[in-house]
């Protein structure tokens, strides 16, 4: 009766540590199923990105400003110095996780209007036009001589008369 009962318990403890080996794959499996899950990209447009569609409503020397508006909306910018110049400019972009956002497209309309308000010009740029901009790490100097934090911090003590009209005090 001992032996039998010994062999049930041992068949109990090794059922056991099947059904803890089991519980632990599962609890593993759900815990990297949610981890990869946050890992997905998340596409985000940026900006103003105009359809093909909206742009073959228009045409060069008949369609209006208005007309303009009414299709493609209000531009991102106009130029700095010619307001007969629109710009409509946007991107579409992926980001996975924490890392550097992935351009996927990009595209800068560029619509232009003579004196009467009637479209005269229209442009595009894509991801395919854009060149890469090398920054320069030079730094200018400054005419003068270096100063120091506590030669700054402490420069102005003193310098001030109370008195005086300019004075803050």
């Amino acid at each position: 009766m001992d032996q039998e009962r010994a062999g049930r318990t041992g068949d109990s403890r090794v059922a056991a540590v099947r059904r803890d080996r089991l519980l632990a794959g599962a609890c593993l499996a759900v815990a990297l199923a949610v981890g990869l899950g946050g890992c997905g990209g998340d596409v985000r447009t940026r900006g103003h990105l105009v359809e093909d569609r909206y742009l073959a409503e228009l045409t060069v020397g008949q369609s209006t400003a208005e007309e303009v508006l009414q299709a493609l909306g209000t531009p991102s910018t106009v130029a700095p110095f010619d307001d007969h110049t629109w710009y409509y400019i946007g991107q579409r972009e992926e980001q996975t996780a924490f890392f550097r956002p992935d351009v996927l497209e990009r595209r800068v309309v560029m619509v232009r209007f003579d004196d009467a308000g009637i479209l005269s010009e229209m442009g595009e740029r894509t991801l395919d036009d854009a060149e890469e901009v090398n920054l320069v790490e030079r730094e200018t100097p400054s005419l003068g001589r270096e100063m120091g934090f506590l030669e700054q911090m402490l420069g102005n003590i003193g310098r001030f008369n109370p008195g005086s009209e300019d004075s803050p005090f």
